[in-house]
C-alpha cells in the first residue's frame, strides 16, 4: 500500500515517542491479522453459502483456516457471490475469496482445490440416454431449465432450441426484467422443476445443483457435460472448470501459504465435496 506523502512533505514531524507507538501498533496490528482469515461469503446463496454457516464452500472456508493454523471470520455481503470479489475483496475488506475460476485475471487465484462441471439433470426412470448436447433425445425436448448467460445458453441456441424455450425461462424469475440489475436463477428451484415434470431437463452448474439432487424426491440422474461442447463455428464452448481460492494480486505470502494448506487438507476437503454430491474430475 503507498503512503500518503502529503504529510511526509509538510515538514512537520512526529515527536519520536509517538512514531514509536505508532510504529508498535501497525506491528502489533500486522501480527493480528496474520492470525485471522477474514472470508467474504454471500450472506445468502446456497449451497454455497449463508449467514448460518451451511453452504459447502463455508465448512471449506472452515477446513482451510483450520489448516493454516488461523481464527476463521467470514465478512458477509447481502449481494450475490458474484460481487464479492470487486466490492469487497478489491476494497481490502476481506483476504480471500472461495470459489473462483482458476485463472480469473482480476486477482491471484490459488493451485485449484477441484474441479466440475455443467451437467444434465433428468428423471432417472425416463430411460433417456443423454451424455452431450447432440443425444438425439433433446430434439424431443421442448422446456430446459436453465441460467441465462451461462454456457447452457450458448449451447442452447446452437441446438435451435433458443427461441422456443426463452418464455419458459423468463417465467423462472416472474418474467422480471434483467436489463442493468442481476437476477439469481436459484438452482433448487431448477431442480425442482424437473421432479415437477415443469421442465424436460435442467442443464446447470453441477456444484451448485448437486445438493437438491441428492435430496431430490424422485431419482434424478446427473451427467456431467463434456469439457469442451463442439460448435458449428468450430470454437465450442468450455462446460468445466477448475476452482481456486481468490486472494489480491499482491498478496502473494499469503497464495504461498493457501496452496501449502490446500495440499495438506486435500482429503477433508475432497470428503465435503463428495459428501455434498458434487461430481469431481
Amino acid at each position: 500500500m503507498k503512503r500518503n506523502m502529503k504529510q511526509a512533505k509538510s515538514g512537520r514531524m512526529l515527536p519520536s515517542f509517538l512514531a514509536l507507538l505508532l510504529g508498535s501498533g501497525l506491528a502489533f496490528n500486522a501480527q493480528a491479522n496474520t492470525s485471522t482469515l477474514k472470508v467474504c461469503a454471500a450472506s445468502d446463496e446456497m449451497p454455497y453459502s449463508n449467514k448460518q454457516q451451511e453452504g459447502f464452500e463455508n465448512q471449506l472456508a472452515k477446513i482451510l483456516a483450520d489448516t493454516m493454523d488461523r481464527e476463521l471470520e467470514f465478512v458477509w455481503s447481502d449481494k450475490a457471490a458474484i460481487f464479492l470479489v470487486t466490492e469487497k475483496l478489491l476494497k481490502n475488506q476481506c483476504d480471500v475469496v472461495m470459489g473462483v475460476d482458476k485463472g480469473d485475471p482480476r486477482v491471484a487465484t490459488s493451485d485449484p482445490y477441484y474441479k466440475s462441471g455443467y451437467a444434465f439433470i433428468y428423471p432417472a426412470d425416463k430411460g433417456l440416454d443423454i451424455k452431450n448436447w447432440q443425444s438425439p433425445a433433446l430434439k424431443d425436448m421442448s422446456k430446459f431449465a436453465i441460467v441465462p448467460g451461462s454456457p447452457s445458453e450458448v449451447m442452447l441456441r446452437e441446438i435451435d432450441k433458443y427461441e422456443g424455450n426463452f418464455n419458459y425461462t423468463m417465467s423462472l424469475i416472474g418474467f422480471k426484467s434483467r436489463r442493468n440489475q442481476y437476477v439469481r436463477y436459484a438452482p433448487d428451484l431448477l431442480v425442482s422443476e424437473v421432479v415437477s415434470g415443469k421442465a424436460d431437463i435442467a442443464h446447470i452448474w453441477a456444484p451448485e445443483a448437486a445438493r437438491y439432487v441428492k435430496s431430490a424426491s424422485v431419482p434424478l440422474k446427473m451427467v456431467v457435460s463434456e469439457e469442451i461442447a463442439p460448435t458449428r463455428d468450430g470454437e465450442g464452448v468450455r462446460q468445466q472448470f477448475e476452482q481456486s481460492i481468490a486472494v489480491r494480486s499482491d498478496d502473494q505470502e499469503l497464495l504461498k501459504e493457501i496452496n501449502t494448506a490446500l495440499h495438506k487438507a486435500d482429503p477433508k476437503i475432497k470428503a465435503v465435496l463428495k459428501d455434498e454430491g458434487i461430481p469431481l474430475l
